[in-house]
C-alpha cells in the first residue's frame, strides 16, 4: 500500500517524462563513459610511457568494478532512497570524472576510473528498478524498451565521439566534456527524482559482500584474462578458481538468509532462469561482436578505429531505435513471438556474416549487421522484461541486478571464447597453407578464423532458438 501510495504523490507533484528523462539520460552518461576510452589507448600509451597489457588496465579495471557493484546495489536499493543513491552515484561519478581531468599518472588515471566505475555499477540498475516502479505493469515493455535503449547505444557512441575528439584534441578532453553533463544530471536528480523504492532495511551481511566481491570479481577478471598474452596464467587460473569457489558459497549462503543480500530463489521460476540463459547467450554473441569485427576491419580491410566504429554505429543506433518500439509490442503480445523472432533473424544473418570473404566491403558488412542488432533488440529486451515479470515488485531490484550481472559475464565470456576461436580458425588456417605471400596468407588466415568463430556463434544461437520455443506468456506482477 504504502509503495501505490508513494506512486501517486510522484504522479500528482511530478512529471513521469522528467523523471524517466533524468534517469536515462544518467544511466546513458554512465555507459557512453564505459567505452570512452578505447581509441584513446593509443595515445595514453605514449603520453604516459606504457605498455599495451598497462593500458588494457583501464578497461579491465572499470568493468570489474562494475561486475561487482552490481549484485551489491539490489542491497543498497532496499536500504536507501532513490535519490540519495542516484546522487551519490552521480556524484561519485563526477568526482572520478574531475580526477581523471588532472590525472598525469597512469595509477592516478586508473583510480579516477575506477571511482567513475562505483557510479556507473549504481546508475544502471538504479535507472531500471526506478523506471520499472514509476510505470504501470501493463507498460513494463515501453519502460524497458527506453532503458535498453540507452543501454545500447551509450556504449556505442562513445568510441565515435572520443575518436572524433582526439582529432583535435588531448585525451583530456574525453572527460572536461563529460562535467557540464554530468552536472545537468546532479540538478534533475534534485529537481524530478522522488523515493519510489520500497526501503526494508535489510540487515547488512558483511560476508555476503565479501563472498560476491570475491566470486564476481575473480570470474570477471579471470575470464577476461584468458586471451591476454601478458597475463600470467597461474594467476588467470588462481583467479577464476578462487572466483568461481567464491560465487558457490555466496550463492548457499543466499539461499539460506532469511534475507538475502540477493534473492537468488528467483532462479527457481523456470521462465526467469530460461530468459536469463537466453540473455546470456545473445549478449555473449553481440559484445564479442563489436570485438571481432573492428578486428576484421582493421586488419583485414585496413580501416581506421573511427571508420571501424562508424562501421559498426547504424546497427547500434537501429538497436536503439528499435527497443521503445519493440517495448510497446511486448506489451500487446508478450515475448512468446517477438524473441523467437528475434533470435531467428541474428541467426540468419550471422550466418551471412559467417560467409565473408576479403572481397567483402565494408558496407556490406555494415548492412548484415544491422540486422543482428534488430533481432539482438528484440531479443535482448523481451527477454528481459519476460524475466522480470516473473517477480515480485518487491524482488524487482534483485532481478534487475541479476540480469544485469548475467550481461556482464556474459560480455567477458563471449569476447573471451570468440576471439580465442578466431585465432584458433587463424593458426589452423596457417598451419595447412603453402601459401609463400606472408601478406597474403596473414590476410586469408584473418577471414578464416573470423569464419570459424562466427559458425560456432550460429551453432550456439541455433540451441538458442530451440530454447526460447519453451517461452511461456507467464508472469507475477
Amino acid at each position: 500500500m504504502g509503495l501505490d501510495n508513494t506512486n501517486i504523490v510522484i504522479k500528482k507533484q511530478y512529471n513521469i517524462k522528467a523523471t524517466m528523462a533524468v534517469l536515462l539520460f544518467g544511466g546513458f552518461l554512465s555507459l557512453f563513459n564505459e567505452t570512452i576510452l578505447n581509441v584513446a589507448f593509443a595515445p595514453l600509451m605514449i603520453d604516459m610511457n606504457i605498455v599495451a597489457s598497462t593500458v588494457q588496465w583501464l578497461s579491465t579495471g572499470y568493468v570489474l568494478v562494475v561486475g561487482i557493484l552490481i549484485p551489491v546495489t539490489a542491497f543498497l536499493i532496499h536500504s536507501y532512497t532513490t535519490r540519495r543513491l542516484y546522487l551519490t552515484a552521480m556524484i561519485l561519478f563526477l568526482l572520478g570524472t574531475l580526477m581523471a581531468v588532472i590525472s598525469s599518472s597512469f595509477t592516478a588515471l586508473l583510480i579516477a576510473r575506477m571511482i567513475q566505475a562505483t557510479g556507473t555499477g549504481m546508475l544502471v540498475p538504479i535507472m531500471m528498478n526506478t523506471a520499472l516502479t514509476i510505470s504501470a505493469p501493463e507498460k513494463r515493455g515501453s519502460t524497458m524498451g527506453l532503458c535498453v535503449c540507452a543501454i545500447l547505444i551509450g556504449p556505442a557512441l562513445g568510441p565515435v565521439v572520443s575518436g572524433i575528439l582526439l582529432q583535435f584534441f588531448q585525451w583530456q578532453s574525453l572527460f572536461i566534456i563529460l562535467i557540464p553533463f554530468v552536472l545537468v544530471s546532479i540538478i534533475g536528480g534534485i529537481l524530478f527524482l522522488q523515493n519510489v523504492s520500497k526501503i526494508t532495511k535489510p540487515k547488512i551481511d558483511f560476508l555476503s559482500i565479501m563472498l560476491s566481491t570475491i566470486g564476481f570479481g575473480g570470474i570477471i577478471y579471470g575470464i577476461s584474462s584468458i586471451n591476454d598474452a601478458s597475463a600470467n596464467r597461474s594467476v588467470v587460473i588462481a583467479s577464476f578458481t578462487v572466483g568461481l569457489i567464491g560465487l558457490i558459497f555466496f550463492t548457499k549462503r543466499q539461499l539460506f538468509l532469511k534475507e538475502p543480500m540477493l534473492e537468488l530463489r528467483a532462479f527457481k521460476r523456470p521462465m526467469f532462469f530460461l530468459c536469463i540463459i537466453l540473455i546470456i547467450i545473445i549478449q555473449m554473441v553481440l559484445f564479442s561482436m563489436n570485438v571481432l569485427l573492428p578486428l576484421l576491419l582493421q586488419n583485414g580491410l585496413n580501416t581506421t578505429p573511427l571508420t571501424s566504429a562508424l562501421v559498426l554505429l547504424p546497427s547500434v543506433l537501429i538497436s536503439g531505435l528499435t527497443t521503445p518500439f519493440a517495448g510497446k509490442i511486448f506489451d500487446k503480445i508478450g515475448g512468446k513471438k517477438i524473441i523467437p523472432f528475434g533470435i531467428s533473424i541474428i541467426c540468419i544473418f550471422m550466418w551471412l556474416l559467417s560467409r565473408v570473404e576479403p572481397t567483402t566491403t565494408a558496407k556490406t558488412i555494415s548492412i548484415l549487421y544491422c540486422f543482428v542488432g534488430f533481432g539482438a533488440a528484440l531479443v535482448i529486451l523481451s527477454s528481459q522484461t519476460t524475466a522480470l515479470n516473473q517477480l515480485s515488485s518487491e524482488n524487482q531490484a534483485d532481478g534487475i541486478a541479476i540480469t544485469s550481472t548475467s550481461m556482464q559475464i556474459a560480455a567477458a565470456i563471449g569476447s573471451t571464447l570468440f576471439i580465442g576461436l578466431m585465432s584458433s580458425g587463424q593458426n589452423k588456417f596457417l598451419c595447412n597453407t603453402l601459401t609463400v605471400n606472408l601478406h597474403e596468407n596473414n590476410i586469408k588466415a584473418l577471414y578464416s578464423g573470423f569464419r570459424y568463430s562466427m559458425t560456432i556463434a550460429v551453432i550456439i544461437i541455433l540451441i538458442s532458438l530451440i530454447l526460447s520455443l519453451f517461452i511461456r506468456q507467464e508472469s507475477k506482477k
